[in-house]
């Protein structure tokens, strides 16, 4: 009689912590595009990597690694965005002046907003 009670608990219990960390995940995936510009970082590209990466389960980002020459030294930038039904992936060419906006992360800089100049 216990277990015919205790287990359907047990059970929606994990099905309900689930879906609240489901729902978390998804958040910061969603924000994963949106970097806070606190600096600006100006120069060429050197060269380019454009990959995908797995966030969480069925949930992808584009990464686009940009290794760029500034007047004083090359810098790796990094833009990532969320895979959606309906995503715009930026193309950078190599060789193209760039001003881009975003914020440090150890040694690479991470961006979302950009000027081709």
């Amino acid at each position: 009689m216990v277990t015919a009670i205790l287990i359907p608990i047990i059970c929606l219990y994990f099905f309900w912590l689930t879906q609240k960390e489901r729902k978390e995940y998804d958040k910061k995936w969603l924000s994963m595009s949106h970097v806070h510009p606190e600096a600006v970082l100006t120069g060429e590209i050197k060269s380019i990597v454009e990959e995908k990466q797995r966030f969480y389960y069925h949930r992808y980002i584009f990464v686009q690694i940009l290794q760029i020459q500034t007047d004083a030294k090359l810098i790796m930038a990094k833009k990532i965005t969320p895979i959606t039904e309906n995503v715009n992936t930026e193309s950078f060419q190599i060789g193209e002046k760039i001003r881009v906006f975003g914020k440090w992360d150890g040694t690479k800089f991470l961006f979302s907003q950009f000027e081709k100049t």
